[in-house]
């Protein structure tokens, strides 16, 4: 019952798609049968065969990070290695190292010589993603990879050969970027020997409920629980919306409704709460059926609630002091506080002794956020990736806090 709606949306499109296309799609999770879509696919298909280096461009949350994978799978390159890297997820100070290895002691915590991806990948293919977001230092070593297939490592004076497929990514404007003098243009024209556009969601209008049902359905067996279903009003305002975040956006909100929703028919109405900013003031609470639910979600709901009540607080007291100030009343004289007065706003936190009684612990909001860090890394294995995702934050600051809470 749960596949049913999927299966019957996906062989009404068939017909419009070659054995090639259909192979590649279900292969790489590749949903939707747009024409630009479609055009880009075949685009990556053609220029596996080749050496030649790819750009592709668009929006964030589009899918960039299939085509990659459909270009080294297609390539002489596919018996060697596939790295993805996230250009803009690795600090300034070690990207060097982290693309091209260092030797032994070329700087402080060198305790070893490393190697590099682009000597880890000879004979594959590495995908940069987030391009744009190099230094120009490391561009510059990019470049001499591209132009002679050459690279030094960090430390080193002796020239290293590899070869290797380069396959590269971006959400912003280059042109922009050079503009600004922040990409060289030489390298902009060694990467883009091959562009490939992928086109946002709202351009793929007709794709939008097929990934809803796909998602749905996705979810509905993940959780063991029945599918989503729109009202017609609720297709419509899926349709219209403009899909900033794009697939990802759509997967999540997704995820969400059927995670919260206790009413599996989703109307209109229910599902521009989730389309505008959410706040817990306009979701529902988490619904708790007969199985368990993830327990991130009462760690969130935790913090949540707590930011919620403060704001409340705030705001009542900006209305006190407005109704003072209003009033001919005289505001008592003010009282220096010094420093050593100021205590930080804290959460009052209940643990078992193990004894039948109950301790409580104070918990500062930075406390609370590196306990919260903490678990992500934990839960997904170390993976800061999954873990930022997670949280909802960044790679790059997930790092930075990281290094800040000394995780």
């Amino acid at each position: 019952m749960v596949i049913i709606p999927f299966f019957m949306l996906f062989c009404a499109a068939f017909k419009k798609m070659d054995k090639q296309l259909i192979s590649i799609k279900q292969r790489f999770g590749i949903i939707g049968f747009d024409p630009a879509l479609d055009h880009a696919i075949h685009i990556a298909v053609q220029v596996a065969a080749t050496d030649l280096s790819v750009l592709i461009t668009g929006e964030s949350g589009v899918g960039k990070e299939s085509f990659p994978k459909i270009i080294h799978d297609f390539s002489a390159y596919k018996h060697g290695q596939y790295i993805a890297v996230n250009c803009g997820a690795i600090p300034e100070g070690t990207i060097d190292s982290e693309l091209f290895g260092h030797e032994k002691g070329s700087f402080t915590g060198a305790t070893e010589a490393r190697k590099g991806y682009f000597e880890v990948a000879d004979g594959g293919t590495i995908f940069l993603d987030e391009v744009a977001d190099l230094p120009l230092s490391t561009q510059v070593r990019l470049l001499r990879v591209l132009e002679n297939g050459e690279f030094i490592k960090v430390g080193s004076s002796k020239p290293q050969k590899t070869k290797v497929r380069v396959v590269a990514a971006t959400n912003v404007n280059i042109a922009e970027k050079i503009a600004k003098g922040k990409f060289r243009e030489d390298l902009y024209y060694r990467l883009n020997s091959v562009p490939i556009h992928i086109p946002s969601l709202r351009e793929r209008k007709e794709d939008i409920f097929l990934l809803f049902t796909k998602f749905s359905t996705d979810f509905a067996f993940k959780y063991q629980i029945p599918p989503l279903q729109l009202t017609d009003d609720a297709k419509e305002t899926l349709s219209l919306y403009d899909w900033p975040g794009n697939v990802r956006q759509l997967r999540n909100i997704t995820e969400q409704m059927s995670l919260i929703e206790k009413e599996r028919v989703i109307t209109a109405e229910k599902l521009t709460q989730y389309l505008v900013a959410p706040s817990v003031s306009n979701l529902p609470a988490l619904v708790v059926s007969d199985r368990e639910a993830p327990p991130q979600f009462f760690e969130r709901e935790l913090i949540y609630k707590f930011l919620t009540d403060l704001t409340k607080e705030v705001a009542e007291l900006k209305q006190l002091v407005y109704e003072l100030k209003s009033s001919k009343t005289r505001l008592p004289e003010a009282k220096t506080v010094k420093f050593q007065d100021y205590q930080p706003i804290e959460i009052q936190e209940e643990t078992d002794t193990g004894e039948g009684e109950q301790s409580t612990k104070s918990l500062s909001l930075n406390e609370i956020e590196k306990e919260m860090i903490q678990k992500a890394i934990e839960t997904f294995g170390n993976n800061r990736s999954a873990a930022a995702k997670e949280l909802g934050i960044s790679e790059r600051t997930l790092y930075r806090k990281i290094k800040e809470y000394g995780i």
